[in-house]
């Protein structure tokens, strides 16, 4: 016995039939012709046959097949056969499951040649009083209308399905040489546009045959060609289900349990689908389906899979939760799974199925294999979709490779390089790697910032005065007024009491020249610095000193604290230099804003290190430390040296939680 009866007439029909086949599914599939059976591939699970059946016999192949439910996946047109199949299944008190085909959605405004009608034999009235030949691919059984037109064998083209009936009852009818066309579908846009230019047709008759019968690829290449479409309109179709809801209706009618999906998550390198790698071919043609973004899925539109324009987790498992015929799932990712890529986080989210990586071709070895420069030293950073510290990178690196965000973002950082004086820097940048139209652009970034480039360019860029040293900074190296600056022996140990990560949020309140803020801001080059200072002298002294230390991360606010610190973001950590006399209030919003902030205050005064104090056992902190810190420096006095004592600093460190 099977556990399924299926009528197979449409393209979703087989495929249907290969899917429970997978299953291994006992089923028999009914065709109404022997082409049509041979359209379906036997196997143990699989039986067919193929030949039109009426009532009787229908309701006769169920009770002896004993089957547990019937599919109707007959063409749209085929309503006679639907409806015997539908009482066979009333009769014998069978499950009638009827597939529908997805309908192709064509408008006037998308094609003003574009004309509706009933039937076929409206069609040929139509047609009767115009000139021009026709071409026809409505079917062999309704050709017959088509000879009531004059000169019909001349200007009539027939393309029908292969098949010895077909051909034979064409034949008899006088359809024949270069006016019949014997092929099986589905046929590509193009191959309709060339059988259309060919047979010089002012005139294309079709059924809407839906997504899967090919009508939309007829629709365009007749509008390319300037031809009127006369679409023979769809019967009132009956209740039914699509394609992915039969699927679960199957699913639950037989008690299957959802096995598990393999994925293959794959880099297709620079795009073009010549860059690709045999194996992410051999991966995509292996798929049932495949998610992208719309650039990727027109690479690979070649070969000819079923494309859905979407690339983010949640949208890609929304979507198989709801198309659960898909076992074989493709995600297009560009360049490199294993480079700043999208494919991240693939393997976790669907735990549950079989996910497999594909590597690409990278931009980073594409173009440094295009321009001849070895990339095992260069520092990789992307400002694709995120915020990176560019100038930094750059400063502390001889080699830097990046990706880019956005239609501006290589004339920002051009004008960035500029402002910070990084004039003789050699700069790459590569458009379109891979396809027709790649560039390759050398220059300066003078050069390169009067130059419109791609959104999604990526640049290689050499600094042959890169800095070794990228966070002790000396006293004399700072520009320097009459604005009080903590000196280098108490920065650097504040600096290191703070414990900053390098992508810490650090507020620096009263920073006068700005020396803890720029070296603050080297050491958390992935994070940020806000250098408060109320004078305006001071905050003339911090640019001037961001510009020579070249630290992009640090902004500056002037005003006092703690109000300007109120629409900041929520900081990491704090110093605070100087606070006007305000320190209660400052501690309070630092700590209402992150309880768990890391907090460093240096102390000239007794009363400050008091008040400090008193703080600290009111509020119950747990973790502080108290550290009195004097420096004394060597000058020479003659042919000795004398220690001068600078005025000794309490470094205070609290660290928020309780």
């Amino acid at each position: 016995m099977c556990k399924l009866i299926l009528f197979a007439g449409t393209t979703e029909g087989r495929n249907l039939a290969e899917y429970l086949n997978r299953q291994r599914i006992s089923i028999h599939v009914c065709t109404a012709t022997e082409y049509g059976e041979s359209l379906i591939p036997k196997s143990e699970y699989v039986e067919v046959s193929g030949r039109r059946q009426n009532r009787e016999e229908i309701e006769r192949l169920i009770h002896n097949e004993q089957a547990l439910l019937v599919v109707d996946a007959t063409h749209p047109y085929a309503t006679l056969v639907s409806k015997h199949i539908k009482d066979a299944c009333e009769n014998t008190g069978v499950f009638y499951l009827r597939l529908l085909r997805e309908e192709s959605h064509v408008s006037y405004a998308q094609n003003h040649k574009l004309v509706y009608v009933n039937s076929v034999k409206e069609a040929c009235d139509y047609l009767k009083g115009t000139n021009g030949n026709i071409f026809v691919t409505t079917g062999s059984k309704e050709l017959i209308e088509f000879t009531n037109i004059d000169h019909y064998k001349k200007r009539v083209y027939a393309r029908v399905l292969s098949s010895r009936d077909a051909i034979s009852n064409v034949m008899d009818l006088g359809f024949e040489g270069k006016n019949l066309i014997c092929m099986q579908g589905p046929f590509s846009e193009e191959l309709n546009y060339e059988m259309l230019k060919e047979s010089g047709a002012g005139y294309l008759v079709t059924k809407e045959a839906g997504k899967n019968g090919g009508f939309l690829e007829k629709i365009n290449a007749a509008n390319r060609l300037g031809i009127t479409t006369l679409v023979v309109g769809r019967p009132v179709e009956m209740e039914g289900y699509s394609y992915s809801e039969v699927i679960k209706i199957i699913k639950e009618k037989l008690g299957i349990l959802k096995g598990k999906r393999k994925i293959a998550v794959i880099g297709i390198g620079t795009g073009s689908l010549e860059g690709m790698t045999k194996e992410a071919i051999n991966a995509i043609l292996d798929s049932e389906v495949i998610f992208g973004a719309a650039r990727m899925l027109d690479s690979v539109k070649p070969l000819h899979k079923a494309a859905v324009e979407q690339y983010k987790k949640e949208e890609i498992a929304a979507y198989l939760s709801e198309h659960e015929e898909y076992e074989k799932i493709a995600i297009l990712v560009s360049g490199d799974v294993g480079f700043y890529s999208a494919a991240n986080g693939f393997k976790e989210y669907f735990g549950e199925d079989e996910v497999a990586y594909i590597c690409g071709i990278s931009s980073l070895s594409y173009l440094c294999a295009r321009i001849g420069v070895a990339w095992e030293q260069v520092k990789l950073i992307s400002n694709h979709g995120r915020q990176a510290n560019m100038i930094d990178a750059i400063r502390r690196n001889s080699k830097v490779f990046l990706l880019t965000g956005g239609k501006n973002s290589i004339k920002k950082l051009m004008e960035d390089l500029i402002y910070y004086e990084f004039l003789s820097l050699r700069v790459w940048v590569g458009e379109n790697l891979g396809y027709e139209k790649e560039k390759i652009t050398v220059g300066t970034p003078n050069e390169i910032a009067t130059q419109e480039f791609e959104a999604l360019s990526v640049l290689y860029i050499e600094n042959s005065c890169a800095e070794s040293n990228t966070e002790r900074i000396r006293d004399e190296e700072l520009i320097r007024g009459e604005v009080p600056m903590t000196k280098e022996e108490i920065r650097t140990v504040s600096i290191s009491k703070l414990e900053l990560d390098r992508d810490s949020i650090l507020y620096d309140i009263g920073a006068g020249t700005g020396s803890v803020s720029i070296q603050a801001a080297k050491k958390a080059y992935e994070g940020f610095v806000y250098a408060i200072e109320k004078k305006s002298e001071g905050t003339s002294l911090i640019e001037q000193n961001k510009k020579k230390f070249k630290v992009s991360n640090l902004k500056i606010i002037e005003g006092m604290a703690p109000k300007v610190l109120e629409d900041l973001p929520v900081p990491t950590h704090a110093f605070i230099g100087g606070s006007s006399g305000n320190l209660n209030e400052i501690i309070k919003i630092l700590f209402h804003k992150n309880p768990n902030i890391r907090v460093v205050i240096n102390a000239i005064t007794l009363e400050t290190v008091s008040e400090i104090i008193q703080m600290i056992k009111e509020s119950g902190w747990l973790e502080y430390e108290v550290l009195a810190l004097q420096v004394s420096k060597a000058k020479t006095v003659g042919s000795y040296h004398m220690m001068l004592g600078q005025n000794p600093v309490s470094i205070i460190t609290i660290k928020g939680g309780k």
